[in-house]
């Protein structure tokens, strides 16, 4: 089969498109055929070396997939051959990734794609989704009403979070870096779009909420918390979801006096259970139409190596030349 892989960490210029062996049934119960991956931020992380993490070699990348199932083992109940399914957590945790035209999966980490939702858009949303769920719903428990501020609306994660926020019945506030990247947010449901590159952010934070935000999201790999704890209501909360290496100061003060809360997670610790539970209602969303994946190009997976050059230039590099997910065809 054709695979994206690498022998070693390193580069782009590591990665190799060529042929590797079909997964085997035994390595997990769920053999499926591969029609479209998302790219991730973590994914150019892992390659490059930045999560010390031990790899299979050679290691195939990618968190997620959509496809179809060919093949079951004896133990699995959920799947049977034929069925359309999506999925992440791959790639990671000795695993195997995605980025090849069959990947092994246990059941556990896939989910059924709904009627009428198209691969891409399958692949699109689930790590950027089930992330965005994980923070909204199950670490600050956002409510009706409250508000939401999402610094970085218009990238993967900040424009699902803008959608599942609006689902629940929020109100929203984002940012974006150009005019463009400012409708796209606005089309996506956010109440108020500032343009931090010409207007006064805080000033514009201010009057959308002059008591405060209910929850602040931080797509930011480097958060300035002077900035964000000001703008918090009364037990407002904050929501970190990148930084490894982000060592920034933090008014303690000012924090603690409003009763506020930090949560920090990534969406690999959450177990098999939980994650399924964002997925049903990620799936209920995307059969709604509440929840459109955000999806800034699509490519062929032999281009994989300039798939994570391009992520990793807006990533690392803060480039602003991607307003969404990247997609590969299989």
């Amino acid at each position: 089969m054709k695979a994206a892989y690498v022998e070693r960490i390193g580069p782009p210029e590591n990665i190799v498109y060529g042929e590797l062996p079909k997964p085997q049934p035994d390595t997990a119960p769920c053999r499926v055929k591969v029609a479209a991956v998302g790219m991730n931020q973590i994914d150019t992380y892992i390659r490059g070396g930045l999560i010390p993490i031990k790899l299979p070699q050679p290691f195939i990348l990618g968190c997620d997939l959509a496809g179809v199932v060919t093949e079951t083992g004896p133990k699995v109940t959920r799947f049977k051959p034929g069925d359309r399914v999506w999925g992440s957590n791959q790639g990671l945790m000795g695993r195997q990734g995605t980025f090849a035209e069959f990947a092994a999966v246990d059941e556990n980490w896939l989910y059924p794609i709904p009627h009428g939702v198209k691969d891409e858009d399958a692949a699109a949303v689930a790590l950027v989704g089930i992330t965005a769920h994980l923070g909204l719903v199950r670490r600050v428990n956002l409510k009706r009403g409250e508000i939401l501020f999402v610094n970085g609306g218009s990238g993967g994660v900040g424009s699902t979070v803008v959608q599942m926020a609006k689902a629940v019945g929020a109100r929203v506030i984002a940012t974006a870096g150009s005019d463009q990247k400012v409708e796209r947010v606005r089309k996506l449901g956010a109440d108020r779009v500032i343009n931090y590159k010409t207007e006064e952010v805080d000033a514009a934070i201010k009057a959308f909420a002059p008591d405060g935000v209910s929850v602040w999201w931080e797509t930011l790999r480097d958060p300035n918390f002077d900035r964000a704890v000001p703008h918090l209501a009364a037990r407002g909360r904050v929501i970190v979801m990148a930084g490894r290496d982000a060592r920034p100061v933090f008014p303690v003060g000012p924090f603690y006096v409003k009763d506020c809360s930090l949560h920090g997670f990534a969406m690999f610790n959450a177990t098999s259970d939980e994650q399924r539970a964002a997925a049903e209602d990620i799936n209920r969303w995307l059969s709604e139409g509440k929840l459109k994946p955000n999806i800034d190009r699509i490519l062929p997976l032999a281009q994989t190596a300039a798939a994570h050059r391009l992520q990793e230039e807006n990533t690392i590099g803060k480039a602003g030349t991607l307003a969404g997910k990247i997609v590969l065809k299989v």
